[in-house]
C-alpha cells in the first residue's frame, strides 16, 4: 500500500483522502511556479500568443526570469487558488481511494498483481477528473494568462472566472477537455502510483533501505521521471485545448492533429524539463507529506480513542 509499512493497520478512507488532499496542497505550493512555465511554454506557438509576439520563453528557468521581468513575481502563482481547489478535490479521490479500490479489484489479498495496480490507478484518475475538471480548466486558463499592459486579462477572480466560462460556453466549458484529461490523469496516475508501489516495495524486499525519507524521495522521484515521460504529449494537448477560445479546435483529436502537421513531433513534448521538474519535485514533496500527515492522524485519532 501507499505510504504504509508492512507493520502499520491500514488508516481509514477518510484519513488516506484528508491526508492526501493537504499534501498535494503543500507540493503545489512548493512547485507551482515550475507548473506555471510548463504551461507557458506549452502553449507557446499559438496564435492566441499574438499579442505578446515580442516574448520567447526559453527552457523552464527562463521562462520563470522572462515572466518575473515581464510580469512580475506574482504572476508565477497565477491560478494558485483554482490549483488548491483542484488538489482538495482531484488528490484526495485519486490517491485516497487508491489502495481501497486496489483492494477491492483484488478482494482484498495481499501482492496485487501489476495489472491490478494499473487498473486501480486508471480508475481513482479517471473518477477524479470527472469530479475535478471545472478547477484544472479555471488553473490553466489563469496560468497562461499573461498580466502585460496592452494584454486584455480574460478573469480577475477565481470566482469570476467560473462564472464567466459558465455564461459564455456554458457547463461544457467547465468540463472542457475531459477526455483528454482522463487519458492523461489515468496515465499520470497508474504511472505514478504504481511506480511509487513497485520502486518502494523493490528497495524494502532487497533492504537497500529502510522505510523512510530517503526510499521515500527515490521512489518519489523515479515515479515523477517515468510519469513524465509517459504522459507529456496527452498533458501537452490537454493545455492547449483546455486554454484555447471557442472554435480554435473542434476537438482534443483536432487540436493534436494541428500540433503535428503545424508543428511537428516535437511539440507533443514541449515543456518538458519544467513537466519533468515539477512531476519531479510535486512527487518528493506530496509522498514525504503524504506519510508524515497520515501518520500525525492517525497518532491523534489514537490518542482521541484512548
Amino acid at each position: 500500500m501507499v505510504g504504509l509499512k508492512p507493520s502499520d493497520v491500514p488508516p481509514p478512507l477518510a484519513v488516506k483522502m484528508m491526508s492526501a488532499g493537504a499534501a498535494a496542497c503543500v507540493a503545489d505550493l512548493v512547485t507551482f511556479p515550475l507548473d506555471t512555465a510548463k504551461v507557458r511554454l506549452q502553449i507557446q506557438g499559438e496564435k492566441t500568443m499574438e499579442a505578446a509576439k515580442d516574448i520567447r520563453y526559453r527552457g523552464v528557468f527562463g521562462t520563470i526570469s522572462t515572466m518575473i521581468r515581464t510580469e512580475g513575481p506574482k504572476s508565477l502563482y497565477n491560478g494558485l487558488v483554482a490549483g488548491l481547489q483542484r488538489q482538495v478535490c482531484f488528490a484526495s479521490i485519486r490517491i485516497g481511494l487508491y489502495d481501497n479500490v486496489k483492494n477491492f479489484y483484488t478482494g482484498g489479498k495481499d501482492n496485487p498483481s501489476i495489472l491490478i495496480r494499473i487498473l486501480a490507478g486508471c480508475t481513482t484518475g479517471a473518477m477524479a477528473v470527472s469530479f475535478a475538471q471545472p478547477t484544472d480548466v479555471v488553473k490553466v486558463r489563469f496560468q497562461a494568462q499573461m498580466n502585460l499592459s496592452g494584454v486584455a486579462r480574460r478573469y480577475n477572480g477565481t470566482m469570476q472566472a467560473y462564472k464567466h466560462i459558465f455564461q459564455n460556453e456554458g457547463l461544457r466549458g467547465l468540463w472542457k477537455g475531459t477526455l483528454p484529461n482522463i487519458t492523461r490523469n489515468a496515465l499520470v496516475n497508474c504511472t505514478e502510483l504504481v511506480t511509487y508501489d513497485l520502486i518502494k516495495e523493490a528497495i524494502l524486499k532487497h533492504n537497500l533501505m529502510s522505510d523512510n525519507l530517503p526510499c521515500h524521495f527515490v521512489s518519489a522521484f523515479g515515479a515523477g521521471f517515468a510519469t513524465t515521460v509517459i504522459a507529456s504529449p496527452v498533458d501537452v494537448v490537454k493545455t492547449r485545448y483546455m486554454n484555447s477560445p471557442p472554435g480554435q479546435y473542434k476537438s482534443a483529436i483536432n487540436c493534436a492533429w494541428t500540433m503535428m502537421t503545424k508543428e511537428g513531433p516535437t511539440a507533443f513534448y514541449k515543456g518538458f524539463v519544467p513537466s519533468f521538474l515539477r512531476l519531479g519535485s510535486w512527487n518528493v514533496v506530496m509522498f514525504v507529506s503524504f506519510e508524515q500527515i497520515k501518520r500525525a492522524m492517525m497518532v491523534t485519532k489514537k490518542k482521541m480513542e484512548a
